[in-house]
């Protein structure tokens, strides 16, 4: 033996030396960089991207070996799903069996899968949104669609793998009868990428794959006149235009918007409703019910009055329109734009190319990617039967040759020692064929047999002849794919249950724009703002002053009188403006509701004024600090909650322009009188300085005609006017004079 020292890789670890000693150090953005590649490559590869030549994630495949291991058949019985994820999870997928079974049962639910993968018996889930039962209490077996997708498994048809521990081996990819990648679809997000691919039919994919073996470079246009698009397990109706339809599939990216199918169902006497049997891909019926009820509490949908649920096996979900007089077309088209009745699917189609490279494929190249695959796993299948055809041509020629010698074989064997050695020399004849020869039951030993294997032979030299002609002919190879294609199509296609496209492909009608305002009926109302703000709708005109119950704690603060049809102008203190409609506020029999859940009104903001907005209106707004300027009424209006800002600062008030002059007063109880044109009008900002102050800030302002003078009630209730104004005139952002005597001590006109 040599004496010197065992010699260590560089990097290697020294045993001589102590665990400090053994630490490596490496830059920490190269060490999270390789790591964290690591991790993508593997979430791509191994989790969330399908294969483009079977359509499955290792998960979905795993999950269909183990079940075939089992001998799940679709003629066979159900075993429990906890045995079936229990298998898949201690054999080939060591992830959490929660998962698993999550994802057997998406392969079993008929509304999420267009051609189920598994055959579930008891509860797995439902379009609601309701999860599968858990896995002890349901069972499952293969689909027929499964069996095709693993046809020629027992054929090396494919490659095989060791599976996590080495202890077995799986397959890396199925053989796939079908392109199950676009009939089941696929959806995932890896790390940088993600897929999403709706579901098609299998009819026109196979069409489509016929049309590429006979021209393999077929132009993406006449592929999509074959596939004209998606075919959702929940049917519906695409309404997207065929250039954008086929811009997707000719791009691998794009979207599809799908409609839910409805009809109109007559009630008699002149009334309908609206139902609803199909609802788009991926919609949770019970978020979609609960989406259109608050659709009508909100009164978004004014002439939508109720909706139900009648579904049973089948949906049906009920629409009433609130007047007999509502258009249905109409209705949907403002369900559309509100609810999930439309949505968008959108289609990314990147998939792994022959299990290692992710690429966003056109619809032409996932097609060919699995014409491809067929070729391989025909070329392969053919190849195993040679063997096999080989191997059992070898036994017949050994089982002739016995016939042929019978008596002289049966001697050797009853007289010889050594008859497999003896057999060997006199016949010159293998040592497989001797085995066989041997292990021949006595009741094969007639003279029909003979005959028999003599038929066998010509049919395996026949047979084997074909296989060679067509492994030699790439024409005839294509023929063969395409039988087998056909084959599938007589199985699952349009003549087959459920296999007509659900569906429908149509123009999108664009709905007419509803005038909300002229659907409400007229009516005179009251409104009540509190002091604490909560606000609501009394009928008819009440008078202002009138006697009204409040919540403990509050008080009267805002009463005008308005009219079903207004809009109701809110100005916050924040300088803001908020419209409200008055048909949508709660009405008069409670307290009403908080204001600030229907428009955003921050906490620190209170109501200045509230106001019924009319058109080709103007008004002064000021602040608090003596600024303000004129605006529209027009460019108060806001769309949404949290309204339009007008005035910066803090609001103080806001008055309807009336006469020619402004009249101010400060807290300092000075008083300016000045002219109306002075004031600039704009739509937005802190305006210009109405009257001058020392100290403190603008009490309030009003707008009178010069010649009419002002007035105002004193404390005892008396009306004053001052009609010689001439004290107080002057020009704007002066500092005026000391208010009439009998001003009110509030400073308030």
């Amino acid at each position: 033996m040599s004496d010197e020292p065992p010699h260590n890789p560089p990097d290697a670890p020294d045993p001589a030396k102590g665990p400090q000693d053994q630490t490596l150090s490496e830059p920490l953005s190269r060490a999270i960089g390789e790591r964290y590649l690591t991790y993508a490559l593997s979430t791509i590869m191994n989790r969330a991207l399908p294969d483009a030549r079977d359509g499955l994630k290792p998960v979905h495949r795993r999950i269909l070996y183990a079940m075939r291991e089992l001998r799940l058949s679709p003629t066979g019985g159900f075993r429990k799903s906890a045995k079936i994820s229990g298998d898949v999870m201690g054999n080939y997928h060591p992830h959490g069996d929660a998962a698993i079974y999550d994802a057997m049962a998406r392969l079993a639910q008929p509304f999420v899968m267009r051609y189920p993968l598994v055959d579930g018996q008891g509860n797995f889930g439902n379009i609601d949104g309701d999860n599968p039962a858990a896995s002890r209490y349901t069972e499952a077996r293969l689909t027929s669609a499964a069996e095709a997708l693993m046809e020629g498994l027992a054929e090396n048809a494919v490659d095989f793998r060791p599976n996590y521990d080495g202890t077995l081996t799986e397959p890396e990819v199925l053989p796939a009868a079908f392109p199950n990648l676009l009939a089941n679809g696929a959806s995932g997000i890896a790390v940088g990428m993600a897929t999403n691919i709706p579901p098609h039919n299998l009819h026109e994919l196979i069409d489509a794959c016929l049309h590429l073996i006979d021209s393999p470079n077929a132009r993406d246009d006449t592929l999509v006149s074959i596939v004209p698009g998606p075919d959702f397990p929940t049917g519906g109706i695409l309404v997207e235009s065929a250039e954008s339809i086929a811009e997707a599939y000719r791009t691998g990216r794009g979207s599809f918007r799908l409609r839910a199918r409805w009809a109109v169902e007559d009630l008699g006497r002149g009334t309908w409703q609206i139902v609803v049997t199909e609802i788009p891909y991926q919609v949770q019926k019970s978020r979609l019910i609960e989406r259109l009820a608050e659709l009508i509490d909100q009164k978004k949908v004014p002439i939508l009055a109720d909706v139900r649920d009648e579904s049973a096996e089948d949906i049906r979900i009920v629409l009433e329109p609130r007047t007999r007089a509502v258009d249905p077309e109409a209705l949907m088209g403002a369900l559309y734009r509100n609810s999930d009745l439309e949505t968008r699917f959108s289609l990314n189609m990147n998939v792994l190319i022959d299990g290692r490279v992710p690429k966003v494929c056109s619809l032409k190249e996932v097609l060919r990617a699995f014409l491809d695959h067929r070729r391989e796993v025909l070329l392969r299948r053919a190849n195993y039967r040679l063997d096999r055809i080989a191997a059992r041509l070898e036994v017949l020629e050994g089982y002739i040759i016995a016939f042929l010698n019978l008596d002289r074989v049966i001697e050797i064997i009853r007289h010889e020692d050594d008859p497999k050695a003896v057999m060997m020399a006199e016949f010159k004849l293998t040592e497989v064929q001797v085995e066989a020869i041997l292990n021949m039951r006595l009741r094969a030993l007639r003279k029909l047999e003979e005959m028999e294997l003599r038929t066998e032979r010509d049919n395996l030299l026949a047979e084997r002849e074909g296989l060679t002609a067509m492994l030699a002919d790439e024409r005839s190879q294509w023929k063969r794919i395409a039988e087998q294609l056909r084959e599938v199509r007589a199985t699952f296609g349009k003549s087959a249950p459920g296999g007509q496209r659900r569906t429908t492909i149509a123009e999108a009608a664009e709905a007419p724009v509803i005038d909300y305002d002229a659907m409400i009926e007229r009516e005179p109302v009251t409104v009540i703002l509190s002091k604490m703000g909560w606000i609501r709708a009394m009928k008819g005109h009440q008078p202002l002053d009138a006697e009204l119950k409040f919540k403990d704690g509050d008080g009267p603060g805002f009463a005008l009188h308005a009219e079903t049809t207004d809009k109701l102008m809110i100005m916050g203190s924040n300088g803001r403006f908020y419209t409200l409609s008055v048909a949508n506020l709660p009405g008069g029999r409670g307290m009403g509701e908080p204001l600030r859940l229907m428009i955003d009104l921050p906490n620190e903001a209170e109501a200045v004024t509230v106001f019924p907005w009319r058109a080709d209106t103007r008004w002064l707004v000021a602040s608090t600090e003596g600024d303000g300027f004129i605006v529209k009424a027009d460019d108060m209006l806001g769309q949404t909650r949290s309204g339009k800002q007008v005035l910066n600062g803090t609001a103080l008030l806001c008055r309807p322009i009336a006469g020619d002059h402004v009249v101010t007063v400060g807290k300092n109880r000075k008083m300016l009188v000045f002219p109306l044109d002075e004031l600039p009008e704009m739509a937005r900002g802190k305006g210009v300085r109405l009257q001058k102050f020392k100290d403190g800030g603008l009490s309030d302002a009003t707008l009178i005609t010069l010649a009419a003078g002002l007035s105002w009630l004193d404390p005892a209730g008396r009306t004053r006017t001052e009609t010689d104004l001439s004290e107080w005139l002057g020009k704007r952002a002066t500092a005026g004079r000391m208010a009439p005597r009998g001003f009110p001590r509030d400073n308030k006109f």
